[in-house]
């Protein structure tokens, strides 16, 4: 009768097939935990980046946008500077019946820019003629009256203006009288006027 095989050390017996499947598992585990980690880490790494360069683009865009407003500010500010045309000198006879009397006058013209101020030259010899006629219809007291400067060039603005067929108010004229019938006129107004005022270069009367 042979005798019994020995039994095997147990030192060498197979791992439970429940603990290597525990193992594997654990394992997959580990494996998919730092796969998911080191995506996670690229992932806001990515973004991290993008919103830096953001940052950068729109700190570019605000550079941009700075320069462009300083520079239609300075386009503003050109167009609102004030233009002056210079008319020749006047001479003129005056209205006196006691004396003969004239007037030498110099006027320059404010205009709203460069360009009313061709639309101005344009009209200019009805607008000299306009102002001639207006002179000649005053006397040397009209003239020499506190407010007859102001008068005049007010006067002188409205008459400058008519040939390009714009008609101011006259704020000289008197008012109606009461329950006059009188139809208002409409006029208009001094913003659409390329002549915003009239300025006196000299005034001599003699």
């Amino acid at each position: 009768m042979s005798a019994a095989a020995p039994a095997a050390p147990a030192g060498d017996a197979a791992p439970p097939k429940g603990k290597k499947k525990m193992i594997i598992i654990i394992a997959a585990v580990l494996v998919l935990a730092l796969v998911g980690g080191g995506a996670f880490f690229m992932m806001k790494k990515k973004a991290a980046d993008e919103e830096a360069a953001a940052g950068e683009d729109g700190e570019e865009t605000a550079h941009v946008e700075k320069k462009e407003k300083k520079k239609e500010k300075k386009k503003d500010d050109k167009h609102s500077l004030p233009a002056f045309v210079p008319l020749e000198n006047f001479v003129v006879n005056l209205a006196d019946r006691d004396a003969d009397r004239y007037a030498q006058i110099g006027i320059t013209l404010e205009v709203e820019d460069a360009k009313a101020g061709d639309t101005i030259k344009a009209y200019m010899p009805a607008i000299r003629n306009n102002i001639l006629l207006l002179l000649s219809h005053k006397t040397s007291a009209d003239m020499t009256q506190p407010d007859g400067k102001e008068k005049l060039a007010r006067q002188i603005l409205r008459v400058a203006v008519q040939p390009m067929h714009i008609e101011l108010e006259d704020e000289d004229e008197e008012p109606p009288p009461p329950g006059s019938k009188k139809k208002k006129r409409n006029y208009d107004s001094i913003d659409d006027s390329p002549i915003k005022s009239v300025q006196f270069s000299s005034f001599i009367i003699q």
